[in-house]
């Protein structure tokens, strides 16, 4: 079957809605989503219901504005807050990680490669090594998410950190070591000139277009409400492509835009964040289903003993080895059994399967061998990892219970208060304690009490049980995570004392 303009659509929705039905099924087993939908992908395939596509270059320009708005997406999620403490490890393992995995894994295929039927240059091992050298954290914590699992010892911004900045790093590497195999005659000092060129101008337009697109968004009147999402989006695109017209980094740019917007006070901002997750979700699933439809299984028979050996490599060798290294100057901030997870959850995402198009498209990879390695580990990556995210965690006592959900709510931005969740601790509070006695600055009131998956619009009356979570309205009052407890009855707000104070 061949994809026409007349029966595009017709079979899109088929495989859109085939997909998410496989995204549902993959929470319940703990299965990343990823595999399920490149799986879909090459069951709608040639080997499969029979859909004849190989356009590489559409897929590479699907998955460079897939990949961009992944990326300010995922910035957009990262608070200032919760990555200082873990800022210089992420930023060396996105980086210097990065290369280390690229270098170890190279040097292994140029070595081992030419027993199991791939004899490759230094050069080209270390292109096809640089490809599938950056991580994925969406599949991880999609997976604890559906298993209620949480990460003790700040892991989850490390490993969101990581993962979302080592994209840019690895694209830059491919790139360059493209040029490297196709003889282009670069020395180091120009190759060195380059990288610098494209992080130093990757870094600066992310920062500036962020706090321009910021200032836009807050300062333009568009009339319709609706309108500011059309416009987030051609600011990351316009952030990405003219990143890229000037040397630069585009997918470091947009990170880093997405991340400085996320830290700023947005108008609409939660229309935006709700807007943003839905695209990125269908740009994810278009991406991974055109990856899919891009191989051919019975292809992958052909480099299935080169996969697993090389994939075993990765995961075993070149990962751990890189974490560690890269940790080794922080001392005891992390321990083993932290480093030991971080080397473990370094799974293989859409990037290294998109960035793998970059070969092929220079006339690196005529007969897809390139690409199909790389596809066949991410898939073992996936199953092998991607399978035991959580059992790992708990083997390795880093589970932590996950944050129930709160309150989805947000006032506009001309309300002049502010919006608070506070948790009574579990075991701190007595059961039939009522609302009355609880003592609150002035000018703050509880709006709303969630209880399991109850919601309970609360009066004086009403009594408070461990494990509730209260919603506080605060007039200009910047309140940030209090605590309850009670002691005979009356309850205490122990982190609100500084405001107690400053009200009295």
């Amino acid at each position: 079957m061949v994809i026409t303009s007349g029966n595009i659509l017709l079979i899109g929705s088929i495989i859109l809605f085939v997909s998410i039905l496989a995204g549902k099924v993959s929470s319940r087993f703990g299965a990343p989503t990823l595999l399920l939908f490149l799986l879909v992908g090459m069951a709608f395939g040639t080997d499969g219901v029979g859909i004849e596509f190989d356009n590489f270059g559409a897929v590479q320009f699907v998955g460079m504005l897939a990949l961009s708005i992944i990326l300010f997406s995922g910035g957009m999620d990262t608070s200032f807050e919760d990555v200082r403490p873990v800022l210089k490890q992420g930023i060396v393992l996105a980086t210097l990680g990065v290369v280390l995995t690229t270098l170890i894994t190279g040097l292994a295929i140029h070595f081992v490669g030419g027993w199991l039927g791939l004899a490759v240059s230094l050069p080209m091992a270390l292109l096809i090594a640089a490809v599938m050298s950056s991580t994925d954290s969406a599949s991880v914590f999609a997976i604890l998410r559906s298993k209620r699992v949480g990460l003790k010892e700040n892991l989850r911004p490390l490993l969101e950190l990581e993962s979302g900045s080592n994209d840019p790093m690895a694209y830059i590497l491919t790139i360059m070591l493209i040029q490297v195999n196709q003889g282009t005659g670069e020395t180091f000092g120009e190759v060195a000139l380059t990288f610098l060129q494209q992080m130093g101008v990757g870094a600066l337009m992310g920062y500036l277009s962020g706090k321009g697109a910021a200032l836009a968004i807050n300062r333009l009147n568009v009339g319709n409400k609706s309108l500011y999402s059309v416009l987030l989006l051609s600011l990351v695109f316009f952030t990405s492509s003219f990143t890229d017209l000037l040397g630069g980094n585009g997918y470091l740019a947009v990170y880093i835009a997405g991340m400085v917007m996320g830290n700023c006070k947005l108008s609409n901002k939660r229309t935006l964040a709700t807007f943003l997750d839905g695209v990125t979700w269908l740009m994810q699933i278009v991406m991974f289903l055109m990856l899919g439809l891009l191989v051919n299984p019975h292809e992958l028979v052909d480099v299935a003993i080169v996969g697993v050996i090389v994939g075993i490599i990765v995961i075993v060798v070149s990962r751990p080895m890189a974490v560690w290294l890269c940790l080794l100057p922080f001392g005891k901030r992390l321990s083993v059994r932290a480093r030991h997870y971080i080397s473990w959850v370094g799974l293989r995402g859409a990037a290294p399967i998109l960035f793998a198009t970059y070969p092929k498209l220079a006339g690196l990879d005529p007969n897809n061998t390139i690409f199909n390695i790389v596809f066949f580990i991410t898939i073992f990556s996936l199953v092998i990892q991607g399978t035991t995210v959580s059992s790992m965690a708990r083997a390795l006592d880093l589970a932590d219970k996950s944050p129930e959900k709160g309150f989805d709510i947000d006032l506009p931005d001309e309300v002049k208060a502010a919006l608070t969740e506070v948790d009574i601790i579990e075991g701190g509070a007595r059961d039939g304690a009522l609302l009355r006695d609880v003592k609150l600055p002035e000018r703050t009131l509880v709006m709303m009490i969630r209880r399991g998956d109850q919601y309970i619009v609360p009066n004086g009356a009403t009594t408070l049980h461990r494990g509730d979570k209260l919603l506080l309205i605060s007039e200009e009052i910047q309140a940030k995570q209090p605590e309850v407890r009670t002691e005979g009855g009356i309850v205490l707000w122990e982190s609100l004392r500084q405001l107690l104070k400053r009200n009295n």
